[in-house]
């Protein structure tokens, strides 16, 4: 399970964030209301010093009658993010990430990998402005709440993902769910729950302090 998380993570590393690549859009090759909805939901996001959030995710493949559920919390200050999920914490200085091991008590330390940041949590509300076309899709009721559905499709046929699909609240433009479908047939669902905008974060949020893992295994490629 921890292999998988971890390819999938740095793969899917791709979303949840995520915020901050400053890129144009390109608006005559979209969907003019699903650009409107988007443009609004990553201000919403670009305004924010920082946000924390749990969430919950789902793995599906239903021709393998797969389906498993994991939860999660995050936080994320600029490109920085710290990750904790099924055992595993992932943390990103922007520059370097640390991906520790509860039960094997061991850290892995490597540089950010540029593909798979730019799937982060960091950046999935502006993944929608470089390399996907993008369309709307109706609105479909959440929680009680209205939500806008937008589908983006990656413009590059050899991208493992071939669909994302993104539930955005028309009360407050927040992006409340996300569901990705890879060519595999696996089909990934996030969550979003006790989201939390600009907390105070202690000044080591992104940082691997040894000091307070005892007795990890520290394992450097960079």
């Amino acid at each position: 399970m921890f292999k998988r998380l971890t390819y999938d993570m740095k793969n899917l590393l791709s979303l949840l964030l995520v915020m901050l690549m400053f890129v144009s859009v390109a608006n005559a090759q979209q969907d003019p209301q699903a650009s409107k909805i988007l443009n609004a939901m990553s201000q919403k996001y670009r305004s924010m010093k920082a946000f924390k959030a749990d969430f919950a995710q789902t793995l599906e493949n239903p021709s393998a009658k797969v389906k498993e559920t994991m939860n999660g919390n995050i936080t994320v200050s600029g490109d920085k993010y710290r990750l904790g999920v099924s055992g595993q914490e992932i943390i990103s200085d922007g520059k370097n990430m640390y991906t520790f091991l509860k039960d094997a008590n061991e850290v892995t330390i490597t540089e950010a990998d540029e593909e798979a940041e730019a799937m982060a949590p960091s950046k999935i509300f502006d993944m929608y402005k470089k390399g996907y076309k993008y369309a709307y899709a109706g609105t479909e009721t959440l929680g009680g709440v209205k939500h806008d559905v937008i589908e983006l499709s990656p413009e590059d046929r050899k991208n493992p993902i071939y669909k994302v699909r993104l539930y955005i609240s028309q009360k407050d433009k927040t992006l409340k769910s996300w569901k990705m479908f890879r060519n595999n047939g696996n089909q990934y669902s996030y969550t979003i729950n006790n989201f939390q905008a600009n907390p105070t974060l202690a000044t080591d949020a992104f940082t691997f302090n040894k000091a307070k893992y005892k007795g990890v295994t520290v394992v450097d490629l960079r």
